[in-house]
């Protein structure tokens, strides 16, 4: 079932609900290998830092509630992976299987592309998360890895996978060719 879904930037006031959606993501799934849940302040902290550094952070409303969110970070901190961002997409329990994550990926992918950034990675946690493996491989994704047995949650190893988008030209050219835009 797919629902009107609203993708737009985050908000401080729409933080509350990020920070629970987050919350029972990690008590209660594998998408994060985070073991506890960070508070309000903290998830305010890292949104801040996320923005500041020019990348973005969405939430997705249906019926003006707050349905999920999704964000781009660094993929790595040294200056050569500048061009390259990992994404992030939780949403809540009560808005899975409506295209939530499709629309705030969807929404991701073309503001990260309008940035000039090049790559997009995405990190699954867990090789039985299907959801999230299928909608990646959906939005173009091409799978270019499973490191096996990296992390221990919930009584079990995970695995990761890794899945890689080319943005733009990708890397058919520099960066910065074309007089395109680059925040990194």
């Amino acid at each position: 079932m797919v629902a009107d879904v609203t993708v737009r930037p985050s908000r401080d006031e729409d933080m509350s609900a990020v920070t629970d959606i987050y919350a029972t993501s990690v008590r209660e799934e594998t998408a994060s290998f985070e073991l506890a849940p960070p508070d309000e302040a903290e998830m305010r902290r890292r949104r801040d830092a996320l923005l500041s550094a020019g990348y973005p952070h969405l939430v997705a409303e249906i019926d003006g509630r707050i349905a999920g969110y999704a964000y781009a970070s660094a993929y790595r901190p040294r200056p050569a992976y500048s061009n390259t961002v990992e994404n992030s997409v939780y949403v809540a329990r009560w808005a899975q299987r409506k295209g939530v994550a499709r629309r705030l990926m969807e929404e991701l992918i073309r503001a990260c592309s309008a940035t000039g950034r090049r790559q997009m990675i995405a990190i699954i946690g867990g090789s039985r998360h299907k959801a999230s493996i299928e909608l990646h491989r959906s939005l173009g994704f091409e799978m270019v890895g499973v490191l096996k047995n990296v992390g221990w949650k919930h009584e079990q190893w995970l695995d990761t996978v890794l899945m890689q988008l080319p943005l733009g030209p990708g890397a058919s050219r520099p960066p910065g060719a074309d007089g395109e835009e680059n925040e990194a």
